[in-house]
């Protein structure tokens, strides 16, 4: 053979040779029953394990059911799950062996995803809640999927359902992306998160459809590791607790956040910032937000929300600066409550354009802040500024801006419960403009101020 020919014909193997994508992996050749009976967890931990070490690939799973607990996804794999395939969650604790108690897991993996028609199914549909006479919570449950310590995620176009508890965990995570998914879980059912970004960084939320027995989306630091760079955008959330929300668990900061473009339905709290654990919060945006509160269910309606407070004792004392709600539009019962501690005041906070049309008000003699998560600690403002009568309570804050607060409420309710727009407690710079109230006759003034200091009224348009 001519020796120049040689290194021609090695060179083009080389690059036919690279250019040959990795196989996809189908789990039924792997031993996969989908009969919804047999544990099938091995072989798709096989078809994963496969496509990983043949540089990467996609896992198929076509129509059926799978039961599965604690199958893990590895680098550069794409799980794909055809229309009409389930993974059933195991509810056998013993499936999951000492492992985390998830029923898809990753660890430490890059360029992982998963996608298609299919559901992840927890197969939990019992109540469980802390109301007087409910079940007991159970002694052991399960998350839906957990992703640990991740880069390079991606979610698109699945359904998560019936999760046991949190339904997608991630746990300091760095770029995913979450797309057009649809999580729908018992609402009566505590605990079942729907989201949860946890000290993670570079997450893009979109296009999703949530209704959980618990938070929709919640971003958390439960270690002393940053939450930041996340958007969330373009989705439908209904939650017993909260719908968008910073917080309970706050050990790390949380920075440059920014919701918006969503829908909210039967949520008592909108969009919340709850600290506890010392964080400090900086650079959030709530904007573009239609939300529907109205419901008899809820005591404590809070659709825009903020609070300082010590978890325990011991707690260091966290901060809030730079957060604005901007083109918000509100459907309720009650006002929106923003308090800062005195020895943490809120900080640049600013209101523009929220326009509230109040629907069956309720009595505020009851109504206390939502707490939202374990503590050991109380005071005063647990109700002082909750029981105000006022539909915007806003107090220990620096440099507050207001440019359009409306506030729209039947001559028939107000007579029952007259309030007023804004009312500011203990403000240390602000500057007002644009506030109504319909009717704006009678009762107390539209905007009301104790304790406060260098604050500016000015006109501004007034919307009906």
């Amino acid at each position: 053979m001519n020796r120049n020919i040689i290194p021609i014909i090695a060179g083009a193997l080389l690059v036919v040779t690279a250019n040959v994508p990795a196989a996809d992996q189908d789990v039924r050749n792997h031993g996969a029953n989908g009969d919804g009976v047999t544990l099938d967890s091995a072989a798709l931990q096989k078809a994963i394990d496969q496509a990983s070490a043949s540089g990467g690939g996609v896992v198929r799973v076509p129509p059926g059911k799978y039961l599965i607990a604690n199958v893990a996804l590895k680098s550069k794999v794409t799980l794909h799950l055809a229309k009409g395939a389930t993974l059933l969650g195991s509810t056998d604790r013993r499936d999951y062996g000492d492992q985390s108690s998830a029923v898809l897991t990753a660890h430490g993996a890059e360029h992982i995803g998963v996608e298609g028609e299919g559901e992840i199914n927890g197969q939990t549909t019992a109540d469980y809640s802390k109301r007087a006479g409910a079940p007991a919570e159970p002694a052991w449950r399960s998350r839906l999927v957990l992703i640990d310590r991740c880069r390079d995620v991606t979610f698109r176009g699945v359904t998560l359902r019936n999760s046991d508890s949190w339904t997608l965990h991630l746990r300091r995570c760095e770029h995913v992306r979450i797309d057009g998914i649809t999580i729908r879980n018992n609402y009566q059912r505590l605990n079942t998160d729907g989201i949860d970004p946890n000290s993670c960084r570079d997450v893009k939320i979109t296009n999703c459809h949530i209704s959980t027995g618990d938070d929709a989306i919640v971003l958390k630091s439960t270690e002393p590791f940053p939450c930041e760079d996340i958007e969330v955008s373009h989705c439908v959330l209904e939650s017993p607790t909260g719908a968008l929300k910073i917080g309970t668990e706050s050990k790390g900061d949380f920075r440059r956040i920014r919701f918006h473009d969503c829908q909210i339905v039967n949520s008592p709290v909108g969009v919340g910032i709850y600290i506890k654990d010392g964080a400090t919060v900086r650079d959030v945006v709530a904007e573009n937000i239609e939300m529907d509160l109205c419901s008899p269910a809820f005591r404590n309606t809070v659709p825009l929300y903020i609070d300082i407070e010590k978890r325990h004792a011991d707690s260091r004392i966290g901060a809030v600066h730079d957060v604005t709600f901007q083109n918000i539009r509100i459907t309720g019962e009650a006002g929106l409550l923003l308090q800062g501690m005195p020895g943490s005041r809120l900080e640049n906070i600013t209101l523009r354009n929220i326009i509230f049309d109040v629907k069956a008000p309720e009595n505020y003699a009851r109504r206390t802040k939502p707490v939202g998560g374990k503590r050991t600690t109380s005071d005063e403002r647990d109700t002082k500024y909750a029981r105000m009568p006022t539909y915007a309570a806003m107090a220990n804050m620096k440099n507050l801006t207001i440019d359009g607060l409306h506030v729209n409420v039947s001559e028939a309710d107000f007579e029952r419960f007259p309030r007023s727009a804004l009312a500011l407690f203990s403000v240390d710079g602000a500057r007002i403009s644009g506030v109504s109230r319909i009717p704006a006759a009678g009762g107390p003034p539209v905007v009301e101020q104790t304790d406060c200091q260098q604050v500016q009224i000015l006109p501004g348009k007034i919307k009906p």
